[in-house]
């Protein structure tokens, strides 16, 4: 981690609390998430838990979010909190994650080597201080962006969906969904660029505290290239400041496009998380 380049924020003291602020925002706009599925759909047996510090949640077997965070970093973790996540996920017949920060109790690693867990990811996870700065880049005069209103959560998730749809392949119908659930999270901003009225491409923004989490950004094919992406996310960053956070954070595959975008957009690597699998 770049540490000379941090400012932590009053309430941070250490750069264990500084992960701890981002690893937490995660674990809420999931758990968020979790219990937006569970109230539309109670059928799916979505639900969460807190062990030791440790969010850990479940959205369905196959579900991207059914794993846990922060692990390791509120509290020690000892064989007992490792048999009760266990438990949880295994309760529910789905497998075994967890995302895991570097500044977790060192001892961890090797707890986690001893049951039998192995690495099966790495996740690049991307930081920006906000200072009530100006976001205010070159726009196309033909893009406007906005926080939908409500009754419009249909519209930003199938614009979220069709902007996925070249990278998902067939998991479309997957996506809409997700998109449905996420844009009527409690904590959601659901936010949408349009080309001359029309959405063209879409972005989420959570915000806990004074940490705002960005995800979820995509746009429909024949909308590319024509800055919506960039508009929408200054728009998110600008919001964010205003609603008094000071830190923005986003995930990323090392190495991939999107990592790359948020560094030309000022963003900085705060460091690299291993995801670990029970075997």
């Amino acid at each position: 981690m770049p540490r000379q380049a941090v400012r932590l924020a009053p309430n941070m003291k250490t750069y264990n609390d500084f992960s701890r602020a981002l690893e937490r925002t995660e674990a809420l706009s999931n758990a968020d998430f979790v219990s937006s599925r569970a109230k539309l759909f109670p059928e799916s047996g979505a639900e969460w838990i807190d062990v030791a510090g440790t969010y850990a949640m479940f959205d369905g077997v196959d579900s991207p979010l059914t794993q846990t965070f922060g692990l390791g970093l509120f509290e020690t973790i000892t064989d007992v909190e490792l048999e009760k996540l266990e438990t949880f996920f295994r309760g529910h017949h789905a497998p075994v994650f967890h995302e895991v920060s570097p500044m977790a109790d060192p001892t961890l690693i090797g707890l986690l080597n001893k049951r039998g867990y192995h690495p099966v990811e790495l996740t690049t996870v991307l930081y920006r201080q906000l200072q009530q700065e100006q976001f205010d880049g070159a726009t196309p005069q033909e893009i406007g962006t906005r926080i939908i209103h409500a009754g419009e959560e249909d519209i930003w998730a199938r614009t979220s969906a069709e902007g996925w749809s070249t990278e998902m392949g067939g998991l479309s119908d997957f996506m809409l969904q997700f998109g449905q659930i996420a844009a009527r999270c409690a904590g959601a901003r659901p936010f949408i660029a349009e080309l001359n009225g029309k959405p063209i491409s879409a972005g989420m923004l959570y915000m806990y505290e004074q940490t705002a989490l960005l995800a979820g950004a995509s746009t429909i094919p024949e909308g590319r290239n024509r800055g919506a992406q960039g508009a929408l996310l200054r728009a998110r960053l600008r919001y964010a400041a205003e609603q008094g956070c000071t830190l923005a954070m986003m995930c990323a595959a090392p190495g991939s496009q999107s990592q790359r975008n948020a560094e030309k957009n000022g963003f900085r690597v705060a460091y690299t998380r291993t995801k670990w699998c029970a075997r």
